[in-house]
């Protein structure tokens, strides 16, 4: 896919006008359908890695983060420029929950952040296996190392996406790994 396209969603979309560090070689990356590995500081744009490709790819982008006022944040900021986005976590009611489960099935969402937790269920891999996926971006991917200082358990069963999803491309974001977690990073999420 054309990068070029991502520059100018990058300008009219989000404000900017030019990738920082990494960030134009990543999101070319993932939107020719690869895997990527993003270690990135906290405050360097490792989110519009998988944000402009999920607006640009055919289908939804599916982001596992752990951290519900994170989602929030993110969510707040891309309805406020026009995109698509919606999370899924504990904080929404029975009904609140539904409805995004319904935009998700229907195709409405450019975005949709998801606790690791929920994505796990197999309601909802089924949802996803109904659904139109641009790519998966697993935010503060070091929870899946034992050794991180976050471990998610739930992390470590998110090789279910390469299984289930094998053509789908995922992107795995962190602003702290080591040689060894990142090789952990790689090994258990199957990049």
């Amino acid at each position: 896919m054309n990068v070029q396209r991502a520059l100018e969603l990058l300008q009219t979309t989000f404000g900017y006008d030019r990738f920082r560090g990494q960030q134009e070689a990543v999101i070319g990356q993932v939107l020719n359908g690869k895997d990527a590995l993003v270690l990135m500081p906290t405050g360097g744009g490792k989110a519009l890695c998988y944000q402009i490709p999920a607006m640009l790819r055919p289908g939804v982008g599916v982001v596992v983060s752990p951290l519900i006022a994170l989602m929030k944040d993110q969510v707040d900021a891309l309805l406020q420029v026009g995109v698509k986005a919606a999370f899924l976590n504990s904080s929404l009611s029975t009904q609140q929950a539904r409805d995004v489960e319904d935009q998700l099935l229907e195709g409405r969402l450019d975005l949709l952040y998801v606790a690791p937790e929920r994505l796990m269920t197999e309601r909802f891999l089924e949802h996803l296996e109904r659904s139109q996926i641009a790519l998966f971006a697993i935010d503060e991917a070091h929870c899946v190392s034992r050794w991180g200082h976050d471990f998610r358990p739930e992390y470590l069963q998110l090789s279910i996406l390469a299984e289930r999803f094998p053509t789908i491309p995922r992107i795995a974001l962190t602003a702290t790994a080591d040689d060894i977690t990142r090789k952990e990073i790689v090994e258990k999420l199957s990049l």
